[in-house]
């Protein structure tokens, strides 16, 4: 299992932050080529602007289908748009889980 973690700063406001974050979630719940094969999750940390998004899927396939799409171009143009120069993506893989993750 592959996955990223992508951090950076936001002091920005929060509803347009929130639509785009709650916009691609609701895309990746619909996408009918990824049922259960690609999670995400989105945090902000105690500090209020650092914010914290998990990805995790289950092949290359699942990957590819998933940046192929208008609404993951749009979400990647728009994050980058608002974090600017503090975007870090780190992929990983996934070496060991609890159960519910």
């Amino acid at each position: 299992m592959r996955s990223i973690t992508i951090t950076y700063e936001y002091a920005g406001p929060d509803a347009p932050w929130r639509a785009l974050v709650e916009s691609f979630i609701a895309a990746l719940d619909s996408d009918d080529g990824i049922p259960g094969s690609f999670s995400y999750q989105v945090a902000v940390a105690d500090n209020g602007t650092t914010r914290i998004h998990w990805g995790r899927w289950d092949s290359a396939e699942t990957l590819a289908h998933v940046q192929a799409q208008d609404y993951f171009k749009s979400f990647a143009g728009a994050l980058k748009d608002l974090a600017g120069d503090t975007l870090s993506p780190t992929g990983t893989n996934v070496m060991a889980r609890t159960a519910n993750w």
